[in-house]
Protein backbone atom coordinates (compact mmCIF):
# COMPACT_ATOMS: atom_id res chain seq x y z
CA UNK A 1 0.00 0.00 0.00
CA UNK A 2 1.43 3.41 -0.87
CA UNK A 3 2.19 6.01 1.73
CA UNK A 4 -0.23 8.90 1.93
CA UNK A 5 1.41 12.85 1.79
CA UNK A 6 -0.92 15.70 1.67
CA UNK A 7 0.12 19.43 0.74
CA UNK A 8 -1.40 22.67 0.60
CA UNK A 9 -0.70 26.15 -0.11
CA UNK A 10 -2.42 29.02 1.57
CA UNK A 11 -5.73 30.13 -0.11
CA UNK A 12 -5.03 33.03 -2.08
CA UNK A 13 -7.32 36.39 -1.39
CA UNK A 14 -9.50 37.65 -4.12
CA UNK A 15 -9.34 41.39 -3.50
CA UNK A 16 -6.68 41.49 -6.48
CA UNK A 17 -5.08 39.91 -9.27
CA UNK A 18 -2.45 37.21 -8.72
CA UNK A 19 1.22 38.05 -7.97
CA UNK A 20 4.55 36.74 -7.77
CA UNK A 21 4.54 35.95 -4.10
CA UNK A 22 1.61 33.50 -5.07
CA UNK A 23 3.91 32.34 -7.74
CA UNK A 24 6.65 31.48 -5.57
CA UNK A 25 4.05 29.86 -2.95
CA UNK A 26 2.84 27.16 -5.42
CA UNK A 27 5.81 26.59 -7.43
CA UNK A 28 7.44 25.74 -3.64
CA UNK A 29 4.84 23.46 -3.27
CA UNK A 30 4.60 21.61 -6.22
CA UNK A 31 8.15 20.44 -5.99
CA UNK A 32 7.42 18.88 -3.18
CA UNK A 33 4.51 17.51 -4.24
CA UNK A 34 6.23 16.34 -7.22
CA UNK A 35 9.12 14.73 -5.97
CA UNK A 36 7.14 13.05 -3.62
CA UNK A 37 5.43 11.30 -6.25
CA UNK A 38 8.75 10.17 -7.61
CA UNK A 39 9.14 8.26 -4.74
CA UNK A 40 6.33 6.10 -5.25
CA UNK A 41 3.83 8.02 -2.43
CA UNK A 42 -0.03 9.21 -2.81
CA UNK A 43 0.07 12.73 -3.46
CA UNK A 44 -2.69 14.73 -2.80
CA UNK A 45 -1.63 18.67 -3.55
CA UNK A 46 -4.31 21.78 -2.74
CA UNK A 47 -4.35 25.01 -3.32
CA UNK A 48 -7.24 27.98 -4.09
CA UNK A 49 -8.79 31.01 -3.44
CA UNK A 50 -10.24 32.42 -0.23
CA UNK A 51 -13.74 34.69 -0.83
CA UNK A 52 -15.23 36.27 1.63
CA UNK A 53 -14.55 39.25 3.97
CA UNK A 54 -15.10 42.94 4.02
CA UNK A 55 -11.91 43.82 1.97
CA UNK A 56 -13.48 40.99 -1.16
CA UNK A 57 -16.65 43.59 -0.87
CA UNK A 58 -15.09 47.10 -0.86
CA UNK A 59 -12.56 45.88 -3.80
CA UNK A 60 -15.48 44.64 -5.73
CA UNK A 61 -17.50 47.77 -5.32
CA UNK A 62 -14.65 49.86 -6.60
CA UNK A 63 -14.55 47.23 -10.07
CA UNK A 64 -18.65 48.01 -10.18
CA UNK A 65 -19.22 44.60 -10.17
CA UNK A 66 -21.33 42.17 -6.99
CA UNK A 67 -18.90 40.26 -4.94
CA UNK A 68 -19.78 36.84 -6.36
CA UNK A 69 -19.22 38.13 -9.88
CA UNK A 70 -16.03 39.85 -8.44
CA UNK A 71 -14.46 36.83 -6.86
CA UNK A 72 -15.27 34.45 -10.30
CA UNK A 73 -12.97 36.24 -12.26
CA UNK A 74 -10.22 36.72 -9.99
CA UNK A 75 -10.52 33.20 -8.68
CA UNK A 76 -10.65 32.48 -12.70
CA UNK A 77 -6.91 34.04 -12.95
CA UNK A 78 -5.27 32.53 -10.28
CA UNK A 79 -6.76 29.20 -11.47
CA UNK A 80 -5.28 30.11 -14.70
CA UNK A 81 -1.54 31.02 -13.07
CA UNK A 82 -1.84 27.23 -11.62
CA UNK A 83 -2.23 25.61 -15.02
CA UNK A 84 0.59 28.03 -16.59
CA UNK A 85 3.10 27.12 -13.86
CA UNK A 86 2.25 23.92 -14.83
CA UNK A 87 0.85 23.07 -11.09
CA UNK A 88 0.34 19.85 -10.50
CA UNK A 89 -2.63 20.39 -7.97
CA UNK A 90 -5.12 17.71 -7.21
CA UNK A 91 -8.04 20.20 -6.32
CA UNK A 92 -8.81 23.58 -6.71
CA UNK A 93 -10.69 25.07 -3.56
CA UNK A 94 -13.38 28.16 -2.85
CA UNK A 95 -14.35 29.29 -0.43
CA UNK A 96 -17.72 30.76 -2.36
CA UNK A 97 -18.48 27.05 -3.52
CA UNK A 98 -21.89 26.36 -1.49
CA UNK A 99 -21.93 22.66 -2.35
CA UNK A 100 -18.28 21.87 -1.24
CA UNK A 101 -16.49 24.16 1.39
CA UNK A 102 -19.67 25.43 3.18
CA UNK A 103 -21.56 22.09 4.87
CA UNK A 104 -17.97 21.99 6.44
CA UNK A 105 -17.86 25.28 8.16
CA UNK A 106 -21.03 25.22 9.04
CA UNK A 107 -20.46 21.37 10.49
CA UNK A 108 -16.93 22.60 12.40
CA UNK A 109 -19.66 25.69 13.81
CA UNK A 110 -22.16 23.49 15.07
CA UNK A 111 -19.94 21.46 16.51
CA UNK A 112 -17.60 24.35 18.60
CA UNK A 113 -21.16 25.41 19.55
CA UNK A 114 -21.83 21.95 21.10
CA UNK A 115 -18.54 21.97 23.14
CA UNK A 116 -19.12 25.17 24.71
CA UNK A 117 -15.95 26.47 22.37
CA UNK A 118 -17.98 29.39 21.22
CA UNK A 119 -19.91 32.53 23.26
CA UNK A 120 -21.24 35.53 22.24
CA UNK A 121 -20.91 38.93 23.75
CA UNK A 122 -20.52 42.76 23.09
CA UNK A 123 -16.66 43.46 22.21
CA UNK A 124 -14.48 46.41 21.70
CA UNK A 125 -11.30 46.00 20.37
CA UNK A 126 -8.39 47.09 17.60
CA UNK A 127 -9.25 45.95 14.07
CA UNK A 128 -6.95 45.68 11.31
CA UNK A 129 -8.60 46.39 7.96
CA UNK A 130 -5.67 44.57 6.18
CA UNK A 131 -5.50 41.68 8.49
CA UNK A 132 -9.35 40.90 8.33
CA UNK A 133 -8.90 40.56 12.37
CA UNK A 134 -8.66 42.17 15.63
CA UNK A 135 -5.76 42.23 17.12
CA UNK A 136 -4.48 43.16 20.20
CA UNK A 137 -1.89 46.24 20.96
CA UNK A 138 0.76 43.37 21.66
CA UNK A 139 0.05 43.38 18.26
CA UNK A 140 1.42 46.61 17.14
CA UNK A 141 4.40 48.58 16.85
CA UNK A 142 4.30 52.20 16.75
CA UNK A 143 0.83 51.53 17.42
CA UNK A 144 0.58 50.37 14.11
CA UNK A 145 -0.15 46.98 12.48
CA UNK A 146 3.26 45.42 11.26
CA UNK A 147 2.13 44.19 8.22
CA UNK A 148 0.15 46.51 6.86
CA UNK A 149 2.56 49.24 8.65
CA UNK A 150 -1.17 51.24 9.63
CA UNK A 151 -2.97 52.21 12.82
CA UNK A 152 -6.02 49.66 13.62
CA UNK A 153 -9.66 51.25 13.94
CA UNK A 154 -11.57 50.82 17.23
CA UNK A 155 -14.85 48.91 16.92
CA UNK A 156 -17.31 48.00 19.02
CA UNK A 157 -19.85 45.36 18.19
CA UNK A 158 -21.16 41.78 19.12
CA UNK A 159 -19.75 38.88 17.82
CA UNK A 160 -19.36 35.45 18.72
CA UNK A 161 -15.92 34.47 20.22
CA UNK A 162 -13.99 31.17 20.03
CA UNK A 163 -12.02 30.25 23.32
CA UNK A 164 -8.77 30.05 22.07
CA UNK A 165 -7.27 30.80 25.31
CA UNK A 166 -8.57 27.65 26.63
CA UNK A 167 -5.90 25.84 24.11
CA UNK A 168 -2.73 28.45 24.36
CA UNK A 169 -0.67 26.18 26.86
CA UNK A 170 -1.38 23.02 24.61
CA UNK A 171 -0.64 24.62 21.34
CA UNK A 172 2.54 26.00 22.74
CA UNK A 173 3.98 22.50 23.81
CA UNK A 174 2.65 21.30 20.29
CA UNK A 175 5.03 23.26 19.00
CA UNK A 176 7.67 23.28 20.93
CA UNK A 177 8.14 19.47 21.04
CA UNK A 178 7.88 19.78 17.20
CA UNK A 179 4.10 18.03 17.00
CA UNK A 180 3.41 20.90 14.51
CA UNK A 181 7.33 21.57 13.07
CA UNK A 182 7.59 24.73 12.00
CA UNK A 183 10.37 25.49 9.22
CA UNK A 184 12.40 27.65 9.28
CA UNK A 185 13.30 27.52 12.92
CA UNK A 186 13.34 30.83 13.30
CA UNK A 187 9.66 31.17 12.71
CA UNK A 188 9.47 28.65 15.21
CA UNK A 189 10.46 31.10 17.59
CA UNK A 190 8.52 34.13 16.60
CA UNK A 191 5.47 31.64 16.85
CA UNK A 192 6.26 30.88 20.23
CA UNK A 193 7.03 34.45 21.27
CA UNK A 194 3.75 35.22 20.30
CA UNK A 195 2.04 32.26 21.86
CA UNK A 196 3.99 32.70 25.58
CA UNK A 197 2.24 35.73 26.05
CA UNK A 198 -0.56 33.84 25.82
CA UNK A 199 -3.85 33.69 23.41
CA UNK A 200 -7.12 35.59 23.66
CA UNK A 201 -10.36 34.51 22.43
CA UNK A 202 -11.03 35.14 19.34
CA UNK A 203 -13.50 36.94 17.66
CA UNK A 204 -15.03 34.27 14.73
CA UNK A 205 -17.91 36.29 13.60
CA UNK A 206 -19.16 40.13 12.52
CA UNK A 207 -22.66 41.67 12.44
CA UNK A 208 -24.30 40.29 9.53
CA UNK A 209 -25.89 44.02 8.96
CA UNK A 210 -21.79 44.75 8.00
CA UNK A 211 -21.25 42.43 6.02
CA UNK A 212 -23.69 40.42 3.96
CA UNK A 213 -20.98 38.63 1.75
CA UNK A 214 -20.11 35.19 3.41
CA UNK A 215 -21.46 32.08 5.53
CA UNK A 216 -24.38 32.54 7.61
CA UNK A 217 -23.87 31.84 11.00
CA UNK A 218 -25.87 28.65 11.83
CA UNK A 219 -29.23 29.03 13.68
CA UNK A 220 -28.61 32.75 14.09
CA UNK A 221 -28.83 35.09 10.93
CA UNK A 222 -28.08 38.28 12.46
CA UNK A 223 -24.13 37.32 12.07
CA UNK A 224 -21.71 36.10 9.53
CA UNK A 225 -19.02 33.45 9.79
CA UNK A 226 -15.98 35.26 9.72
CA UNK A 227 -12.58 35.25 7.80
CA UNK A 228 -10.45 32.58 9.99
CA UNK A 229 -13.04 30.17 10.73
CA UNK A 230 -14.47 30.38 7.06
CA UNK A 231 -10.51 29.84 5.40
CA UNK A 232 -8.93 27.89 7.31
CA UNK A 233 -11.22 25.04 6.81
CA UNK A 234 -10.62 24.77 3.31
CA UNK A 235 -8.17 21.85 4.33
CA UNK A 236 -11.01 19.88 5.51
CA UNK A 237 -13.28 20.85 3.41
CA UNK A 238 -11.56 20.05 0.30
CA UNK A 239 -11.63 16.69 1.29
CA UNK A 240 -14.62 16.05 2.66
CA UNK A 241 -14.86 16.49 5.91
CA UNK A 242 -19.06 17.24 6.18
CA UNK A 243 -19.18 13.58 4.53
CA UNK A 244 -16.39 12.07 6.37
CA UNK A 245 -15.11 10.99 2.92
CA UNK A 246 -13.08 8.26 1.98
CA UNK A 247 -10.85 10.89 1.30
CA UNK A 248 -10.72 12.91 4.36
CA UNK A 249 -9.96 9.86 5.88
CA UNK A 250 -7.23 8.85 4.01
CA UNK A 251 -5.61 11.94 3.60
CA UNK A 252 -6.06 14.01 6.65
CA UNK A 253 -3.71 15.39 8.41
CA UNK A 254 -2.06 17.72 6.34
CA UNK A 255 1.91 16.55 5.93
CA UNK A 256 2.44 20.15 4.58
CA UNK A 257 1.22 23.22 4.72
CA UNK A 258 2.55 26.34 2.83
CA UNK A 259 2.08 29.10 4.03
CA UNK A 260 3.70 32.96 3.72
CA UNK A 261 4.80 34.34 6.58
CA UNK A 262 2.00 36.87 7.32
CA UNK A 263 -0.06 34.22 8.03
CA UNK A 264 1.93 32.15 10.44
CA UNK A 265 -0.28 32.63 13.81
CA UNK A 266 -3.04 32.12 11.82
CA UNK A 267 -2.17 28.45 10.85
CA UNK A 268 0.39 27.69 14.19
CA UNK A 269 -2.25 29.07 16.97
CA UNK A 270 -5.56 29.43 15.75
CA UNK A 271 -6.09 26.35 13.15
CA UNK A 272 -4.40 24.42 15.86
CA UNK A 273 -7.04 25.77 18.50
CA UNK A 274 -9.62 24.83 16.23
CA UNK A 275 -8.70 21.21 15.48
CA UNK A 276 -8.09 20.39 19.39
CA UNK A 277 -11.38 21.75 20.53
CA UNK A 278 -12.67 19.38 17.34
CA UNK A 279 -10.46 16.36 18.25
CA UNK A 280 -8.48 16.06 15.10
CA UNK A 281 -5.37 15.36 13.88
CA UNK A 282 -2.92 18.09 13.68
CA UNK A 283 -1.11 19.17 10.49
CA UNK A 284 2.41 17.69 10.83
CA UNK A 285 4.78 20.46 9.07
CA UNK A 286 4.10 24.46 8.28
CA UNK A 287 6.85 25.19 5.54
CA UNK A 288 6.80 29.28 5.98
CA UNK A 289 8.70 31.21 2.62
CA UNK A 290 9.71 35.06 2.86
CA UNK A 291 8.51 37.97 1.09
CA UNK A 292 9.47 38.85 -2.52
CA UNK A 293 10.88 42.40 -2.88
CA UNK A 294 11.62 44.22 -6.48
CA UNK A 295 14.68 45.88 -7.13
CA UNK A 296 15.17 46.15 -3.00
CA UNK A 297 11.50 47.98 -2.46
CA UNK A 298 8.42 46.00 -1.51
CA UNK A 299 6.20 45.39 -4.09
CA UNK A 300 2.96 47.62 -4.45
CA UNK A 301 0.60 49.29 -6.58
CA UNK A 302 1.23 52.43 -5.24
CA UNK A 303 5.10 52.41 -6.61
CA UNK A 304 4.01 50.79 -9.76
CA UNK A 305 6.58 47.76 -9.10
CA UNK A 306 4.22 44.87 -8.89
CA UNK A 307 5.15 41.92 -11.02
CA UNK A 308 2.96 40.42 -13.09
CA UNK A 309 3.46 36.92 -13.28
CA UNK A 310 1.72 36.03 -16.24
CA UNK A 311 3.96 38.27 -18.77
CA UNK A 312 6.97 36.71 -17.68
CA UNK A 313 5.70 33.24 -18.43
CA UNK A 314 4.04 34.21 -21.58
CA UNK A 315 7.69 36.01 -22.76
CA UNK A 316 9.99 33.31 -21.17
CA UNK A 317 8.54 30.12 -20.30
CA UNK A 318 7.15 28.89 -16.85
CA UNK A 319 10.10 26.71 -16.15
CA UNK A 320 12.29 29.93 -16.89
CA UNK A 321 10.42 31.75 -14.27
CA UNK A 322 10.25 28.53 -11.77
CA UNK A 323 13.68 27.97 -12.06
CA UNK A 324 14.64 32.13 -11.01
CA UNK A 325 12.02 31.53 -8.03
CA UNK A 326 13.73 28.47 -6.99
CA UNK A 327 17.01 28.97 -7.13
CA UNK A 328 17.61 32.60 -7.01
CA UNK A 329 15.24 33.32 -3.56
CA UNK A 330 16.21 31.62 -0.93
CA UNK A 331 13.43 29.23 0.15
CA UNK A 332 12.41 30.09 3.65
CA UNK A 333 13.85 33.82 3.34
CA UNK A 334 12.65 37.01 1.86
CA UNK A 335 14.43 37.47 -1.83
CA UNK A 336 14.60 40.15 -4.46
CA UNK A 337 13.26 39.83 -7.86
CA UNK A 338 15.06 42.50 -10.73
CA UNK A 339 15.12 41.78 -14.47
CA UNK A 340 18.60 41.80 -14.89
CA UNK A 341 18.98 39.00 -12.32
CA UNK A 342 16.00 37.30 -13.91
CA UNK A 343 18.21 37.57 -17.20
CA UNK A 344 21.75 36.88 -16.08
CA UNK A 345 19.57 33.20 -14.29
CA UNK A 346 17.65 32.58 -17.68
CA UNK A 347 20.69 33.27 -20.13
CA UNK A 348 23.40 32.02 -17.88
CA UNK A 349 22.28 28.62 -16.02
CA UNK A 350 19.53 28.07 -18.79
CA UNK A 351 20.04 28.73 -21.95
CA UNK A 352 24.18 28.70 -21.67
CA UNK A 353 24.49 25.82 -19.03
CA UNK A 354 21.33 23.66 -19.44
CA UNK A 355 20.01 24.44 -22.47
CA UNK A 356 23.68 24.25 -23.78
CA UNK A 357 24.50 21.04 -22.47
CA UNK A 358 21.47 19.34 -23.55
CA UNK A 359 21.91 20.40 -27.49
CA UNK A 360 25.82 19.52 -27.51
CA UNK A 361 24.60 15.80 -25.96
CA UNK A 362 22.12 15.10 -28.08
CA UNK A 363 23.55 16.57 -31.38
CA UNK A 364 26.88 14.38 -30.84
CA UNK A 365 24.31 10.92 -29.82
CA UNK A 366 22.39 11.61 -32.49
CA UNK A 367 24.10 10.98 -35.47
CA UNK A 368 24.53 7.18 -33.88
CA UNK A 369 22.54 4.14 -32.02
CA UNK A 370 24.05 2.56 -28.85
CA UNK A 371 23.47 -1.45 -27.70
CA UNK A 372 22.76 -1.35 -23.98
CA UNK A 373 22.64 -3.95 -21.63
CA UNK A 374 19.84 -3.40 -19.68
CA UNK A 375 16.46 -0.77 -19.43
CA UNK A 376 18.53 1.13 -16.60
CA UNK A 377 20.89 3.43 -18.60
CA UNK A 378 24.33 3.56 -16.93
CA UNK A 379 27.58 4.71 -17.89
CA UNK A 380 31.06 1.99 -17.77
CA UNK A 381 32.84 4.86 -16.13
CA UNK A 382 32.43 3.55 -12.45
CA UNK A 383 33.61 7.91 -11.30
CA UNK A 384 30.71 9.08 -13.71
CA UNK A 385 28.17 6.71 -11.71
CA UNK A 386 29.38 7.79 -8.89
CA UNK A 387 28.96 11.26 -8.88
CA UNK A 388 25.32 11.13 -10.41
CA UNK A 389 24.36 8.44 -7.25
CA UNK A 390 26.03 11.23 -4.30
CA UNK A 391 23.98 14.16 -6.63
CA UNK A 392 20.54 12.68 -6.80
CA UNK A 393 21.22 11.79 -2.91
CA UNK A 394 21.95 15.93 -2.24
CA UNK A 395 18.99 16.72 -4.38
CA UNK A 396 16.60 14.43 -2.30
CA UNK A 397 18.05 15.48 1.00
CA UNK A 398 18.38 19.53 0.02
CA UNK A 399 14.27 18.85 -1.08
CA UNK A 400 13.73 17.49 1.90
CA UNK A 401 15.26 20.22 3.74
CA UNK A 402 13.20 22.77 1.35
CA UNK A 403 16.27 24.12 0.62
CA UNK A 404 15.36 24.16 -3.14
CA UNK A 405 18.30 26.66 -4.24
CA UNK A 406 20.65 24.41 -3.04
CA UNK A 407 19.36 21.15 -4.77
CA UNK A 408 19.39 23.22 -8.05
CA UNK A 409 23.00 23.90 -7.28
CA UNK A 410 23.79 20.24 -7.11
CA UNK A 411 21.97 19.73 -10.27
CA UNK A 412 23.66 22.38 -11.79
CA UNK A 413 27.11 21.06 -10.62
CA UNK A 414 26.51 18.13 -12.42
CA UNK A 415 26.08 19.65 -15.66
CA UNK A 416 29.05 21.30 -14.91
CA UNK A 417 30.51 18.20 -14.61
CA UNK A 418 29.21 17.33 -18.22
CA UNK A 419 30.46 19.97 -19.79
CA UNK A 420 33.73 19.37 -18.75
CA UNK A 421 33.97 15.68 -19.55
CA UNK A 422 33.08 16.96 -23.20
CA UNK A 423 35.78 19.79 -23.20
CA UNK A 424 38.59 17.35 -21.25
CA UNK A 425 37.89 14.68 -23.70
CA UNK A 426 37.37 16.35 -26.64
CA UNK A 427 34.55 14.26 -27.92
CA UNK A 428 34.16 15.69 -31.17
CA UNK A 429 37.63 15.09 -32.54
CA UNK A 430 37.76 10.98 -30.86
CA UNK A 431 38.67 9.31 -33.96
CA UNK A 432 38.27 5.73 -32.07
CA UNK A 433 34.54 5.13 -32.80
CA UNK A 434 34.59 2.86 -30.38
CA UNK A 435 35.49 5.48 -27.69
CA UNK A 436 34.06 8.04 -28.96
CA UNK A 437 30.88 6.00 -28.42
CA UNK A 438 31.30 5.31 -25.21
CA UNK A 439 32.20 8.87 -24.05
CA UNK A 440 29.02 9.76 -26.25
CA UNK A 441 27.02 7.52 -24.03
CA UNK A 442 28.35 8.51 -20.92
CA UNK A 443 27.23 12.27 -21.83
CA UNK A 444 23.22 10.70 -22.30
CA UNK A 445 23.75 8.81 -19.04
CA UNK A 446 24.71 12.43 -17.43
CA UNK A 447 21.88 14.14 -19.05
CA UNK A 448 19.08 11.74 -18.50
CA UNK A 449 19.94 11.98 -14.90
CA UNK A 450 19.88 15.28 -14.90
CA UNK A 451 16.79 15.41 -16.65
CA UNK A 452 15.18 12.93 -14.10
CA UNK A 453 16.37 14.94 -11.11
CA UNK A 454 15.03 18.67 -12.69
CA UNK A 455 11.29 16.91 -13.17
CA UNK A 456 9.95 18.32 -9.85
CA UNK A 457 11.81 21.63 -10.57
CA UNK A 458 11.67 22.33 -14.57
CA UNK A 459 8.80 19.54 -15.28
CA UNK A 460 8.33 20.79 -19.01
CA UNK A 461 12.28 21.03 -19.67
CA UNK A 462 12.96 17.90 -17.87
CA UNK A 463 9.68 15.97 -20.27
CA UNK A 464 11.20 17.85 -23.23
CA UNK A 465 15.10 16.03 -22.72
CA UNK A 466 13.66 12.62 -21.78
CA UNK A 467 11.40 12.49 -25.29
CA UNK A 468 14.40 12.50 -26.66
CA UNK A 469 16.50 9.74 -25.10
CA UNK A 470 14.00 6.62 -26.14
CA UNK A 471 15.34 2.57 -24.87
CA UNK A 472 14.11 0.64 -27.10
CA UNK A 473 15.15 -3.94 -26.78
CA UNK A 474 18.48 -2.60 -25.70
CA UNK A 475 18.96 0.05 -28.03
CA UNK A 476 19.46 3.44 -27.39
CA UNK A 477 17.61 6.52 -29.65
CA UNK A 478 18.42 10.22 -29.25
CA UNK A 479 17.12 12.87 -31.50
CA UNK A 480 18.36 16.63 -31.11
CA UNK A 481 15.23 18.21 -29.83
CA UNK A 482 14.25 21.62 -30.00
CA UNK A 483 16.22 24.49 -28.09
CA UNK A 484 15.12 24.63 -24.46
CA UNK A 485 15.85 28.06 -23.33
CA UNK A 486 16.16 30.40 -25.99
CA UNK A 487 18.51 33.36 -25.03
CA UNK A 488 16.75 37.12 -23.98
Amino acid sequence: MKSKFYITTSIAYTNSDPHLGFALEITQADVLARYRKTLGEEVFFLTGTDEHGVKIVKSAEQANKNPKEFVDEISGKFQKLAKEINLSNNDFIRTSDQKKHWPTVKKVWLQLEKNNDLYKKKYQGLYCPGCEAFITKKDLVDGKCVNHRREPEVIEEENYFFRLSKYSKQIEKLIKNNAIKIIPPSKKKDVLNFIGQGLEDLSFSRPRIDLQWGIPVPNDNTQTIYVWSDALLNYISALGYDKNSPKYKKFWPADIHCIGKDILKFHAAIFPGMLLALKLPLPKNIFVHGFITVNGQKMSKTLGNVINPFDLIKTYGADSLRYYLLRELPASEDGDFSMEKFTNRHNGDLANGLGNFSARTLSLASKSTFKINSKTLKSNNASINKKIELTRKKVGQKIEQFKFNEALNAIWDLISFGDNYVNKNKIWAIKDEKIKSQKILDLVVILKNTAEMLAPFLPATSEKILKNIKISKNILKTTKGEILFPRI
